[in-house]
């Protein structure tokens, strides 16, 4: 892992993949609500070594070891996360045109910087994108704080977070927030106009298929989709192989950054 100074005093953990950049655009992994860059795992390294391309996961502010929250967030924290932070880390990091893949909360933030940031982007995969607030996704996060206070999931969260209660009590409080139910990215996902993979498990526990309509529906780009049988709201680790070939297959569609005219 490496610390990224973002100029303010404040630092952002990230891990590196290394790769050849002229053999397509760098992937950048955008984590899940309680995620980190250490809770990818090995998913970021098996997509980028299949490509051949370099792959960057990081941690957002209150995750992993980078710094904690400047303040309690608010309903437009991934559009804060997508416009603001983002593009600074790309700058510092060298990297134009990326493909984002994000997981969860993560997806809704790539969804946005695609969308909304007026910056070049290769494409991006949108694993279990949130794009409006679900009845199931409320009642799901009810029963993870219960998990975090009675079940051990604090615990296996501090894994991998250095202030876990910063984190998972910054992720529940603003989406069980009553401003947070009506947020949503109808938007966001009508400007998207470059290439986009859809991914979700069927069996989601946080969002349902509608989820997924959403981007189709009004998307303006090519729009691919899978649905993975059997898996929850992390099918690249119920299925990894059909998620993982389902990646490469798209990323693999589009062309070398220096041949590519892309406009937001």
């Amino acid at each position: 892992m490496h610390a990224l100074d973002l100029g303010d005093g404040r630092s952002i953990e990230y891990r590196m993949v290394l790769g050849d950049p002229s053999a397509g655009p760098t992937l950048v992994f955008l984590h899940e609500g309680l995620g980190s860059a250490s809770l990818w795992r090995d998913f970021p390294d098996k997509v980028a070594r299949r490509l051949g391309v370099p792959a960057v996961a990081y941690s957002r502010f209150g995750y992993g070891r980078s710094s904690p929250l400047a303040e309690p967030r608010t309903p437009r924290f991934m559009h804060e996360e997508a416009l603001d932070i983002l593009p600074v880390l790309l700058d510092r990091l060298a990297i134009e045109a990326p493909i984002l893949i994000g997981h969860s909360d993560g997806a809704s933030i790539a969804l946005i910087h695609a969308a909304d940031s007026g910056r070049p982007v290769s494409g991006v995969v949108l694993i279990a994108p949130h794009v409006f607030v679900e009845d199931v996704t409320v009642r799901s996060i009810a029963r993870a704080v219960e998990a975090y206070e009675k079940r051990g999931l604090r615990e296996r969260l501090a894994r991998h977070h250095a202030d876990v209660d910063g984190a998972f009590l910054g992720w529940s409080r603003i989406w069980l927030d009553p401003r947070f139910r009506t947020w949503s990215l109808g938007g966001e996902a009508g400007r998207l106009s470059l290439p986009c993979l859809l991914v979700q498990g069927e069996n989601d526990e946080y969002g349902t298929l509608a989820q997924l309509d959403a981007v189709a529906s009004v998307a303006r780009g090519p729009v691919s989709r899978l649905v993975v049988r059997g898996a929850g709201h992390s099918p690249f680790r119920d299925a990894e192989s059909d998620v993982v070939d389902a990646i490469v297959t798209f990323a693999s569609q589009q062309n070398r950054p220096e041949e590519r005219s892309i406009s937001n």
